[in-house]
Formats: C-alpha cells, sequence, structure tokens
C-alpha cells in the first residue's frame, strides 16, 4: 500500500506547517468537545512557534489550558485526562525540554493499556518542536527520536510538509494510543503549499513514496526530506533516478514499502539528522540486512549528524546533513560493484 503517492486534494490557499498543524487542532477541536489543548504559554501567547494561535480565544480557557513551567505535568497530566474519556494534545515547547516528561511517558502512558488489561486506552498526543537549523541556544535543537521509537506503547510520528502535518496530526489525535508527534522546527514556515482542510486524516504506520526511482532508494523523515529531494534531482541529472521514501511514522515502522523499494533499486541511502550512533537509521539498516540482504547490490550508507552536542549556534550548518554528503554517500552507493 502507498497511500502517500500524492498530498490530500489542494485548495487555492497554501499553508505553512504551522499554519496546517493550527487547521488541524481546529478541525478537530470542532468535530469532537473531548480534545482539549495544554501546554506552557498555547493560550494566551498561542505557542513558542504560535502554532495554538486564536485557539483559546475560539474554544475557552477550559479547552486550551495554559500549564505551569513543568513538562512532567505536561505529559502526566493527560494520561489521567485520556483515561476520563478525554483526547488531550499536550505540546512540548522544544523537545530539548522533553526529558523530564520521560518518566510520565515511559512509566504511565505506554502501559495504561496493558496495565489495564485494555480497560483503558491513552488516546494522548504529545507535540513537540524537534531539530536544528534556527540558530536556538543549547537545549532548542535535538533530535532524539530514536529514543522515543525504543519504548514500547507508543507511536512517533514526524511530518515533512504541510499537507503531510495537517493529515498525520488528525490521525494521531484520533488514535486510541499514545502519540509522540515531532515537528521539525526547520520546516514550519519554509515552504508554503496547497492543504485541503477538510478534516481527514492521512493514515498513519505507512510510509510516503515523495519520488519514483529505479537506481537507488533514498530514506529520510522530517526536515532532512528537504535536503534529500534535492540530492535526487541533482541525482537524476547525472543519470541516477533516486526513489525517496518519506518514513513519516517511525514508530511502528512500515518495513515493507521500504523493502520493496529496495528490492526494485538494490541500493540504500539513509538519510536523518540525528547522531550515528543508535539513530532510528540504524534500526532500518538492520533490518535491511535481515529482511533484504539478497536484494542488496551495495552496502547501506548512512548520512546522519555527528555523534556530539550540537555545537551551536555557529558551527551548526557544519553539524546538519547538507545535500553534498547526501550525494557523495548516493554516488558511492550507485557506482558500488
Amino acid at each position: 500500500m502507498n497511500p502517500a503517492s500524492a498530498d490530500p486534494g489542494s485548495t487555492d490557499t497554501g499553508m505553512n506547517m504551522v499554519e496546517a498543524i493550527n487547521h488541524a487542532l481546529t478541525s478537530a477541536m470542532v468535530a469532537d468537545d473531548s480534545i482539549v489543548l495544554l501546554g506552557e504559554d498555547i493560550g494566551i501567547n498561542g505557542g513558542v512557534f504560535r502554532a495554538t494561535d486564536g485557539l483559546q480565544a475560539r474554544f475557552g480557557k477550559d479547552r486550551v489550558r495554559d500549564t505551569p513551567l513543568s513538562e512532567a505535568l505536561i505529559a502526566g497530566l493527560p494520561v489521567g485526562l485520556a483515561a476520563m474519556g478525554f483526547r488531550p494534545v499536550a505540546e512540548i515547547q522544544f523537545m530539548g525540554f522533553i526529558y523530564p516528561a520521560i518518566d510520565q511517558i515511559v512509566n504511565h502512558a505506554s502501559r495504561l493499556r496493558t496495565r489495564t488489561r485494555g480497560r483503558l486506552t491513552c488516546p494522548m498526543v504529545l507535540r513537540a518542536p524537534f531539530g536544528g537549523g534556527i540558530h536556538a541556544p543549547e537545549h532548542h535543537s535535538e533530535s532524539m527520536e530514536a529514543m522515543f521509537a525504543h519504548i514500547p506503547g507508543i507511536r512517533v510520528v514526524i511530518p515533512s510538509s504541510p499537507a503531510r502535518a495537517y493529515g498525520l496530526l488528525l490521525a494521531a489525535i484520533a488514535n486510541p494510543d499514545p502519540v509522540i508527534f515531532l515537528e521539525p522546527k526547520r520546516l514550519y514556515r519554509a515552504r508554503r503549499e496547497p492543504v485541503t482542510d477538510d478534516g481527514r486524516p492521512l493514515p498513519m504506520d505507512h510510509c510516503f513514496k515523495l519520488r519514483e526511482g529505479s537506481d537507488i532508494t533514498l530514506v529520510s523523515w522530517g526536515a532532512m526530506l528537504k535536503e534529500t529531494i534535492e540530492a535526487a534531482d541533482m541525482l537524476a541529472g547525472e543519470g541516477v533516478e533516486a526513489e525517496v521514501i518519506d518514513v513519516a511514522t517511525l514508530k511502528p515502522l512500515d518495513m515493507s514499502t521500504i523493502l520493496d523499494s529496495v528490492g526494485k533499486t538494490g541500493r540504500c541511502v539513509i538519510i536523518h539528522e540525528a547522531p550515528l550512533t543508535g539513530g532510528f537509521g540504524a534500526e532500518i539498516a538492520a533490518r535491511l540486512a535481515c529482511e533484504g540482504l539478497m536484494q542488496l547490490l551495495a552496502p547501506v550508507e548512512r548520512v546522519a549528524g555527528w555523534d556530539t552536542v550540537m555545537p551551536l549556534p555557529r558551527l551548526e550548518t557544519r553539524y546538519l546533513p547538507n545535500v553534498e554528503r547526501v550525494l557523495a554517500a548516493a554516488r558511492r552507493t550507485a557506482s558500488y560493484s
């Protein structure tokens, strides 16, 4: 199944990712009174990136609540709300602030279904801007998605465009289990595209094929799709047709789409912003070795961030994988024999 050969039907008015997220939250809240939002400064100020701008004025303080500066509370309160029949959507201002919330995510949100033998579920979404590229201070540029993908019982979703942010956030809100929804802040206002504000979700748990190709498979997610697609376009000028896969839902992983693509191309490069060691690209590479080894014509390459804390602010661009690094890896893989 390839649900993402194209984004949803378009309108004449384009949206950036922040606007798409705002529209998705609005659509969900209009349709379902059980949806409540909470987080630091999300109400009066509309959030640090203005993703919830205007929602408290429209839906009131009972449904759009400003919280104290406590990430443990922001992650823990939704667990109780979900158990009582609400569908909470909580915001952590930056992924670098999310670590105090790990206790609630690991010990309660992820376990509520199994702990109660299915009597209770935990339909909560925890939103967090993540990744670098905006020259923010320390603790504002982490890409720790692999850490969350390792936690049983939760989903990890990362949109890479306004239309996918809209559809996947609606799907996350409707899901009966907890979802970590990571928003690449470098993409928040990077571009506009047509988005249909029709309240229709996109399917989670599936990769999106963004470009057809027969020579090499490029696998990525989040903000790195920008460099990945640019590299694919440049490779086409060299006679190498790259297929581009947006993983989108890291957990559970749609490995079948990746295996189908690599079965066609025989070559794969995985691109992500997070540090190389223990990054989620290692999981995909391991699964390719286990399940698709005989289809591979070359070793799997990974292009990733360096194994260090992002050196902010001056060396941030040196840390982030760029088009040149993606091209170099793709050329090595394409020429391997």
